[in-house]
C-alpha cells in the first residue's frame, strides 16, 4: 500500500513549480508511455494496475485502481503512471547554422506545442527551440499531444530573438503579410519560426525575421491553426530540398 505522503507528492507534479522544483515530470497516457520506452526514455518511478501490459521484464509498482486514481491527474485515470527525470540542454554555440529548426515564438496552448514537436519529427527537422514563454514543455498535455515525438525531438529553452540574431542562416516567419511559401528556395539550413495564433511574432523576433512567408489563402478563414500553418512550410521546406 502507498502512503498518503507519496500519493500526495505524485498528484502535485501536475503542477508546473512542483515539477521543476522536484525535477519530474508525469506521463499517464500508455500510448505514449510505450512510446517513450521505445525511443529510449529510462522513467525513475513507475506505478501502473495489473490491467497495464506493458513490458514484463519492465520494474514497476503495482498499484490498486484506487491508489492510481488517488495520484492520477486526470479524471479518469489510465492503469500506468510514469514519472520521468526533467533534462534540458542548452543550445550550443552556432547550433542553428546548421540544419533545420523549428522555433516557436510564445506558444502558449499545449497542445499545439506537442503538435509542433510531431511535426518536426514528421519532417526531420534537426531541432526545436521555444521561448521561454511557451506552454511546459514538460506538462503532461504536450507530451501526449507529441506522442511519442517529445522523445525523438531535440529541444531548447532560449532566449529566441538573440539565437534567431546569430544564426546566420534563412530565419522564415511565418506571418500572412509574407511571401508565397510556394516560392521558397531551397535551404539546407534555415529556421521556421511560429508565432502563437492570437498575436503573431513577437516585434523582437520580427526584427530578427530575414524573409516573412506565407500560406495563400483561396477562402475566408481568418488563419489556420499554427500546427497546420508549420506543417505547410515544412513541407514545401523539404520539398524544394527534393528530400
Amino acid at each position: 500500500m502507498l502512503t498518503k505522503a507519496l500519493l500526495t507528492r505524485l498528484r502535485a507534479l501536475r503542477e508546473k513549480k512542483t515539477r521543476e522544483a522536484e525535477g519530474l515530470y508525469v506521463v499517464e497516457n500508455p500510448k505514449v508511455v510505450a512510446e517513450l520506452l521505445a525511443a529510449g526514455i529510462t522513467f525513475s518511478e513507475l506505478y501502473a494496475t495489473s490491467a497495464w501490459d506493458g513490458p514484463p521484464s519492465l520494474a514497476r509498482t503495482e498499484v490498486t485502481p484506487d491508489e492510481l486514481a488517488r495520484m492520477s491527474h486526470f479524471p479518469t485515470p489510465s492503469a500506468v503512471f510514469a514519472v520521468g527525470r526533467i533534462s534540458r540542454e542548452p543550445l550550443p554555440a552556432n547550433a542553428l547554422a546548421r540544419g533545420l529548426t523549428l522555433a516557436l515564438d510564445n506558444i502558449q496552448d499545449p497542445g499545439n506545442v506537442g503538435t509542433l514537436l510531431r511535426i518536426a519529427d514528421w519532417f526531420a527537422f534537426d531541432r526545436v527551440i521555444l521561448s521561454p514563454d511557451c506552454a511546459d514543455l514538460f506538462s503532461q498535455k504536450v507530451i501526449n499531444a507529441s506522442m511519442g515525438s517529445f522523445a525523438r525531438v531535440t529541444t531548447h529553452t532560449a532566449d529566441l530573438p538573440a539565437a534567431l540574431v546569430s544564426a546566420g542562416v534563412p530565419v522564415l516567419g511565418c506571418d500572412l503579410g509574407g511571401d508565397d511559401v510556394h516560392t521558397l528556395p531551397a535551404a539546407r539550413d534555415a529556421v521556421v519560426v511560429i508565432g502563437s495564433e492570437g498575436r503573431g511574432l513577437s516585434p523582437a523576433v520580427r526584427a530578427a525575421v530575414t524573409r516573412f512567408v506565407t500560406i495563400p489563402k483561396y477562402g475566408a478563414a481568418e488563419s489556420l491553426n499554427a500546427g497546420v500553418a508549420a506543417a505547410i512550410v515544412c513541407d514545401n521546406l523539404r520539398r524544394v530540398l527534393g528530400r
